[in-house]
């Protein structure tokens, strides 16, 4: 070789560091990295590059996923020799197999595979710098193996961290819908707490307002029992009633103000059910003159005029 720089520049450094080299061109780039300086330190660089990049890229494992990751793989390997677990707390220590010889063409021993395997997952002492020949013609075979080892483990490791992320995530998806949940019952109940506030309120101005005139409903022959009271204001022309005692109104049935002006039943609106039990002060339909009023039960939406006897009546 006359030119070392540009045989350091022909890509045949890399492929001699990643094993995909022949016997004799491993040789040939061992002598030439013995003769010439260049290519030794651009071997040896481009060594402590692959092995920076491999410690760069490790992650650090827990012990039983580390356990369990050997096992399956040990299993498929040589599952009548290999044990059924490999304890989490000790490391995966055993020493390289020395193969037997095998004749030419027969498939590699079952223990061979497995000593490579063991030997990727001992723990290695930290290389030196400098160049390390290989000279075993089975080498590039074995790392090629080791790669392929490697590679399936990361995938399953890969695959074992997105199995877990995914659980992660649908966790943290229900979480969030049942907090969505809650946060509509609390808004929900909240509307459901101010409209009563609002209520309570309008009641206590009502009832606090001098201008509104306070009319007893007193029960008839037919309804002795019937009380009520109505809240009149004459200036605004509003109208409520305070239900004090008038029984369930049976199916199909509902309860009906009627304001007597001059003596002509005058529709000032129908109770609702809430207003019926007493539960609240209930505004009616205003109306602009009346000399008393009265309750009666007619069908559901009331009637434009009375068509069932009156229940309780008072005058202003």
């Amino acid at each position: 070789m006359e030119d070392p720089q540009a045989y350091t520049e022909s890509g045949i450094l890399e492929q001699y560091i990643l094993g995909l080299l022949t016997p004799a061109e491993r040789a040939t780039v061992e002598a030439e990295a013995t003769r010439h300086p260049l290519v030794a330190q651009e071997l040896a660089a481009g060594q402590r590059a692959l092995e920076y990049y491999a410690e760069a890229q490790s992650r650090e494992l827990p012990a039983a996923m580390r356990s369990r990751v050997l096992n399956k793989v040990l299993a498929q390997i040589t599952p009548a020799e290999v044990p059924a677990e490999v304890p989490a707390e000790a490391p995966v220590e055993a020493p390289v197999a020395v193969a037997a010889p095998v004749a030419a063409g027969a498939p590699a021993p079952a223990a061979s595979l497995r000593a490579d395997v063991d030997a990727l997952a001992r723990p290695q002492p930290a290389a030196e710098p400098g160049v390390r020949p290989i000279t075993s013609a089975a080498a590039p075979a074995a790392f090629r193996r080791g790669l392929a080892i490697a590679a399936s483990v990361a995938l399953l490791l890969s695959l074992i961290g997105n199995g877990y992320l995914y659980q992660q995530w649908q966790g943290a998806d229900t979480a969030l819908v049942a907090l969505q949940e809650t946060q509509n019952r609390l808004a929900a109940n909240t509307l459901v707490v101010e409209k009563k506030l609002g209520e309570v309120r309008e009641q206590n101005t009502v009832l606090r307002d001098a201008g509104f005139h306070f009319v007893a409903l007193v029960g008839t022959p037919d309804a002795p029992k019937d009380r009520a009271r109505v809240l009149f204001n004459a200036k605004t022309s509003r109208v409520y009633v305070d239900v004090q005692n008038l029984p369930a109104a049976p199916a199909g049935r509902q309860y009906q103000l009627w304001a007597l002006n001059n003596g002509k039943p005058v529709d000032a609106g129908v109770l609702t059910p809430a207003a019926a039990t007493g539960d609240r002060l209930e505004r009616m339909k205003d109306i602009a003159s009346a000399q008393a009023f009265a309750v009666t039960l007619e069908p559901l939406g009331g009637s434009a005029t009375p068509t069932m006897p009156i229940r309780a009546m008072g005058t202003i």
